[in-house]
């Protein structure tokens, strides 16, 4: 069972740059601060987020990924800019990741795709082992089926991090990884392209069979609710082209699926194959906008958020 329903108010209210510039991210994280939100943090799209992070280590704001694309990376790489950060920030530092979909990790980054949630779970636990390893100074001995970690030289050691190790987010859409991130991360960042029956129905089910893989409990899981949100007539016609960017990405089709949807999804999909990017959000009619984004004045906004999600979330984000 999920636990009691909480407060919306208590919600840590975070924001979520999707698309940052790094000349302007340091007056975008101030911004941030000033205007009242608890955290910082930047998505992999156009930019480098460890890179961006970097940069806005000062202050009080917890800091994190939303996402990293773990499988455009190895598990040191990732372990050592997560260490870093969460030791420059005081151990305020969150590690989100995520895996992408396959044509951009074999096609963009040109890294190997197989089995992506036995990899994420393998990815996550190789982390783990690299971060104890630095913690005790035992041997490191990471033996997976994807990643192999065993030499850690005295020279490349960085010693415990007095912070503790950094906690792990894991944003997923289908069930296999849904359940990966309940049984080895420590919160789960609710993919954009996410209803609110889509979250009741199949991944809440999803992380609460993870957890008790684990052995563990909903009670100790941070969740992040799905944050698309538009206050006026600019952002709802971005919350379209989104929906729409999203709908026609084969791997989401379920979502659309679980609400009767999926002839949506082929037409966008044969639209987006003819590179008509302008044209697909006029598909997305008012229903699926509704369904998928929180639309209205700030007061009506907050209180649809508290109404989805007040009983699930522990942290909302806003999106630049």
């Amino acid at each position: 069972m999920w636990p009691a329903r909480r407060k919306f108010t208590g919600v840590k209210v975070e924001r979520l740059e999707i698309e940052y510039d790094p000349r302007t991210v340091v007056d975008a994280a101030r911004r941030a601060e000033a205007t009242g939100h608890t955290g910082f943090w930047l998505a992999e799209t156009k930019h480098d987020p460890f890179l961006g992070l970097s940069r806005v280590v000062g202050g009080d704001l917890d800091l994190g990924t939303a996402i990293a694309v773990a499988f455009a990376r190895n598990p040191m790489s990732t372990a050592v800019q997560a260490n870093d950060l969460h030791l420059a920030t005081g151990g305020r530092f969150h590690l989100g990741l995520g895996s992408q979909v396959e044509p951009h990790i074999t096609k963009r980054f040109g890294m190997p795709w197989s089995k992506p949630a036995a990899r994420m779970r393998e990815f996550v636990q190789a982390l783990h082992a690299i971060w104890d390893a630095w913690a005790t100074g035992e041997r490191l001995r990471f033996r997976g089926e994807f990643y192999t970690h065993t030499l850690m030289t005295p020279f490349f050691d960085p010693g415990p991090n007095p912070h503790g190790r950094p906690k792990v987010w894991l944003a997923g859409v289908g069930g296999l990884m849904t359940e990966v991130a309940g049984e080895v991360a420590d919160g789960f960042l609710c993919h954009t392209f996410t209803t609110e029956r889509y979250l009741r129905e199949v991944t809440l089910p999803a992380l609460a069979k993870g957890r008790e893989t684990a052995g563990k409990t909903l009670a100790g899981l941070e969740v992040s609710a799905p944050s698309l949100v538009a206050t006026d007539d600019r952002e709802v016609a971005g919350a379209r082209r989104q929906i729409a960017f999203y709908g026609s990405t084969p791997a989401y089709r379920k979502v659309l699926d679980l609400h009767g949807w999926g002839a949506l999804h082929d037409e966008l999909h044969r639209m987006s194959r003819r590179r008509l990017w302008d044209d697909m959000s006029a598909a997305v009619d008012d229903e699926v906008l509704h369904a998928f984004a929180v639309v209205g004045t700030p007061s009506e906004v907050t209180a649809e958020l508290d109404r989805r999600y007040g009983d699930i979330a522990t942290r909302v984000f806003k999106t630049g």
